[in-house]
This record gives C-alpha cells, sequence and structure tokens, in this order.
C-alpha cells in the first residue's frame, strides 16, 4: 500500500502516519525507488495506536509499549501479531441508503418514527448527511425479510436486541478460553520472542472457529427446535380430529 492507501484503509490521515512514523511507533516502509510502500503489519499496528490512544495512552506511552515489545523479538514477529490481534472481524462493506430507501424495506416506520430512532440507537443505522450508513446490511437485510415473512418490525428490532446480548456471551467465551489458556501463560512466562508466533497462530485460528461454531451450533438448534415445533404441531391436529378422521389418515 501506499501511504494514502494506507491512511484510508487505516481511516487516519498521511500525516499522522509520518508523524508515528517520526517518533518511532510505527516501522518505515519498504523503499521502491522513491516510493514507500507499507502492508498488512503497518496497518495493524496503526489499528493498535488508535485503540491504545481510545484508552487514553499518550504516543509517548505507546512508545515505551513498543519498544519494550521490541526488545529480544523479532519486528516480523510483532506486527504480525499485532496484524491478527487487531484485525476487523467483520469483512462487509458499509453501505449508504437514503431515507426513502429504508422505507422501501421497512414500510412499517413510516407510521411510527419510534422504529427509526430505535434502529440509530441499536446502532443498525447511522445518520451521515442526508444518507443512512448501514455498519452490516446483512443484518438490514435479514431484518427485512423477516418483515417480509410477516414478522412485525418491533419485534424484528427486539430479536436483534436480544441476538446482539447472547452473541456478546458468546464472544466472550471465546475470548476467556483465549486468555486463560493462550495469553496468560504467554504473559506469565515473560512473553518469550520464541513463541509470540505461537500465540499469534493461536489466535488466528480462534477467529474463524469461533465463527464457524457459532453456525454450525445455530444449525443443530435450530434443526431440533423446528423437529420439536413440528411434533407438538402434528400432536394438536391428532388430538383436535375425531377418531374416525385419524383412522381414515
Amino acid at each position: 500500500m501506499t501511504v494514502d492507501e494506507l491512511a484510508r484503509q487505516a481511516r487516519t490521515t498521511t500525516r499522522n502516519i509520518r508523524n508515528y512514523q517520526s517518533l518511532g511507533v510505527l516501522p518505515p516502509p519498504s523503499m521502491a525507488g522513491r516510493v514507500g510502500y507499507y502492508n498488512e503489519g503497518h496497518l495493524g499496528r496503526l489499528r493498535l495506536i488508535a485503540r491504545l490512544q481510545e484508552q487514553g495512552f499518550t504516543l509517548a506511552g505507546i512508545r515505551e509499549l513498543v519498544d519494550a515489545w521490541e526488545q529480544g523479538r523479532s519486528l516480523g514477529d510483532l506486527l504480525g501479531f499485532e496484524q491478527v490481534l487487531t484485525a476487523p472481524w467483520i469483512v462487509e462493506e458499509p453501505e449508504y441508503l437514503t431515507a426513502q430507501e429504508l422505507l422501501e424495506l421497512f414500510p412499517q416506520a413510516a407510521q411510527d418514527v419510534s422504529i427509526g430512532l430505535r434502529a440509530i440507537e441499536l446502532g443498525l443505522i447511522q445518520p451521515e448527511g442526508e444518507r443512512f450508513r448501514v455498519p452490516s446490511p446483512t443484518m438490514l437485510r435479514a431484518g427485512a425479510e423477516l418483515v417480509a415473512a410477516g414478522i412485525p418490525l418491533t419485534a424484528t428490532q427486539d430479536e436483534f436486541a436480544a441476538l446482539r446480548t447472547d452473541m456478546e456471551r458468546v464472544a466472550a467465551r471465546f475470548v476467556e478460553l483465549f486468555e486463560r489458556y493462550v495469553w496468560q501463560p504467554f504473559v506469565a512466562a515473560g512473553m518469550p520472542s520464541e513463541r509470540v508466533s505461537k500465540v499469534t497462530e493461536a489466535l488466528r485460528r480462534m477467529r474463524p472457529l469461533a465463527a464457524t461454531s457459532v453456525h454450525a451450533m445455530l444449525a443443530q438448534a435450530m434443526e431440533q427446535q423446528s423437529a420439536a415445533s413440528t411434533a407438538v404441531q402434528i400432536k394438536l391436529i391428532s388430538d383436535g380430529c375425531p377418531a374416525s378422521d385419524r383412522e381414515v389418515e
């Protein structure tokens, strides 16, 4: 990536990038002639810097942290770990819709302004000028499909909120597994440089495992719940039919 491409992906400015380099918190790019090129490791470092700044770290403090990390460790290993640690979990690109386009997907919102306000509160849509930013088009369109199937929009929003709570619990359990059995032993051992690559690989494996495990478990649960519901409906119908009708069937 060029510095402009890196700045765009990291949602920062080229001035910040050059400032980070001058302060020593961001490694220099690889040079090809007079053009500097950055890689995913640099993007991971920028995301880590942004996250640490949000937590109150100064650039001087971040420099000390980075220096401590790099002592006795390969810079490549460190950048690789930062890349995996800070890589976004959401791979879908946000979309931008007008109010009219949203109303075409969710006509019920035209009669109740509170529905739109709750959608903003839940983070499903974000006002930006005359349009709305949709962070997860997949979730929005899933909601539209539920509404088209006859589920009230308010009930769909309630389910989204409940699902988010459920997924936060699942995510917390997977993170706790990594911290307890991978990260804490690594820290207790003094964060030895020869184990950085193993910790990075463990983290890399955890990312898809969490999603695939949830998907597989949900599929099993849906099958079980659907079968149970069908069995109940059949029993209710059977119990409500005269004996002669059941014999014919």
